[in-house]
C-alpha cells in the first residue's frame, strides 16, 4: 500500500475513530484501526465489536492499493503532532511507514486480513433524518442517559416513531428528557413501528459527525443491530436489551403551578446558589410567591445563599428542593430564550418544557 493523505482530513478520520478504539482489550487487534486503500479512496475502520465506524477518506492520492493494521493510539499521535500538509503512508509485511517532509516514522501492526468486519452500509434507508436535527435532538437527551446502571436500558436513548416523527427519550432514574425531532421522508409501515435503544456511545458519535444544512443521515434496522449512515462516514452499533420505562406515566399532566422564566436568567441564578453547596448539603430550594422567586441553600459547614428574582406567578406559594446539577444541565440544552416550569407538590417532580418538541422531568429532593 502507498498513499498520500491530506493530514487535516486523516487527522479528521483518526478523531471520530479512536473514540470507538478500546483502551484496555484482551484482544490488541481492537487497539488498532484497519486501513485499506482501493484504486481512488481510502476505508478506515475501528471497532470494539459493539460499536464499528467506517470511515471513507476521498482526500487522497493512492499510488498502490492495499490493506494495514496499525495501533490506532500511535497513529493518531503522529497524525495530530505532524505539521506537514501531505503525509506519506506506506505498509509493506506489517508495518506501516508515515513520511513527512522532515519525519519518518515507523509502525508494527499486524498482518492483513486479521481485523474483524465492519460493515458498510447497502440497500434502501429505513429512516432518513436531518442530521443536524438529529445531532441538536442528541444534545438535548444524551446527559440524561445512564452513566452505569445494572438495568441496561437506561444506557440509551430510545428511538420511537409517533405522527411520523422520531421520539427520542433518555432517563437514569432520577430525570427524564424527551424531543421530538422531524424525520426527512416518511418512514415505511414497518419503520414507523421502530421502539429501539440505541447506546450512549453510538448516539455520542453521531454528535461528533462534522455536520451542514443538507446532511442527511439513512438508517436501517436489522437483528438488533442499527447502521447509521451519513456523508463518508457508517457506524454500526448493537442495540440496547431490555425494557425502556413506561415513560409517558412519569410526565405529569395536571399541574396547576406554572412560571416562564428566562432560561438565561434562571441558569446564572441556580449556578450562582448552588455555590456553596456541599457533599451533605447538595440541593438548592425553590420558593415561589406572588411576584418573586427566591432560589437558596444552607450548608451548615459552608453558609448560606441566596438569589431573588421577579416573577409573574398566580399560583399558590411552594416551596421544593431541587439537584442543582440536574437543573443546569437542562438550561444548558434549552434552545428558546425563555422555558416554562410546573409544579404539583412538593414531593412530585417538576416538569420543564421548551417549546413544542421538547421537555424534562426532574425528580425533587427532600432538603429537610
Amino acid at each position: 500500500m502507498k498513499v498520500n493523505f491530506n493530514r487535516a482530513a486523516l487527522a479528521e478520520a483518526l478523531g471520530l475513530l479512536t473514540s470507538v478504539v478500546p483502551s484496555r482489550t484482551p484482544k490488541p487487534i481492537l487497539r488498532c484501526v484497519q486501513i485499506t486503500a482501493g484504486e481512488k479512496d481510502v476505508r478506515i475502520c475501528a471497532t470494539d465489536l459493539d460499536v464499528g465506524i467506517n470511515y471513507l477518506v476521498s482526500e487522497v492520492t493512492v499510488d498502490k492499493p492495499g490493506e494495514v493494521i496499525v495501533p490506532a493510539d500511535r497513529l493518531a499521535a503522529i497524525v495530530r503532532e505532524s505539521v506537514d500538509e501531505v503525509l506519506l503512508l506506506q505498509a509493506e509485511d506489517g508495518a506501516c511507514k508515515i513520511q513527512g517532509a522532515d519525519s519518518h516514522f515507523t509502525i508494527y501492526g499486524h498482518e492483513p486480513g486479521q481485523y474483524p468486519v465492519v460493515p458498510g452500509f447497502e440497500g434502501k434507508a429505513d429512516i432518513e433524518i436531518g442530521l443536524q436535527d438529529l445531532q441538536a435532538g442528541i444534545e438535548q437527551c444524551l446527559f440524561a442517559t445512564a452513566k452505569e446502571s445494572t438495568r441496561y436500558a437506561l444506557n440509551g436513548i430510545l428511538w420511537e416513531i409517533k405522527d411520523k416523527r422520531l421520539l427520542l427519550v433518555a432517563t437514569d432514574g432520577r430525570r427524564l428528557a424527551r424531543t421530538r425531532v422531524n424525520l426527512a421522508a416518511a418512514p415505511d409501515e414497518q419503520a414507523a413501528a421502530v421502539k429501539i435503544i440505541v447506546p450512549a456511545k453510538t448516539m455520542a458519535l453521531l454528535d461528533k459527525i462534522g455536520s451542514s444544512d443538507k446532511d442527511i443521515v439513512a438508517v436501517k434496522l436489522g437483528d438488533n443491530r442499527i447502521l447509521i449512515s451519513c456523508a463518508n462516514v457508517v457506524i454500526s452499533s448493537n442495540l440496547v436489551e431490555g425494557n425502556f420505562p413506561q415513560y409517558e406515566d412519569i410526565i405529569p399532566t395536571d399541574y396547576d403551578k406554572k412560571l416562564t422564566l428566562s432560561t438565561e436568567v434562571v441558569l446564572s441564578a441556580v449556578r450562582r446558589s448552588a455555590l456553596l453547596t456541599s457533599e451533605e448539603s447538595r440541593g438548592i430550594r425553590l420558593s415561589i410567591g406572588k411576584k418573586t422567586l427566591v432560589f437558596s441553600c444552607r450548608a451548615p459547614e459552608t453558609g448560606d445563599a441566596q438569589i431573588e428574582m421577579p416573577v409573574d406567578y398566580k399560583g399558590e406559594p411552594i416551596e421544593i428542593g431541587f439537584n442543582p446539577q440536574f437543573f443546569i444541565d437542562v438550561l444548558r440544552v434549552i434552545q428558546t430564550a425563555e422555558f416554562e416550569l410546573e409544579l404539583g407538590q412538593t414531593d412530585r417532580p417538576g416538569l420543564i418544557k421548551s417549546g413544542k418538541d421538547f421537555l424534562y422531568v426532574l425528580m425533587p429532593i427532600n432538603l429537610g
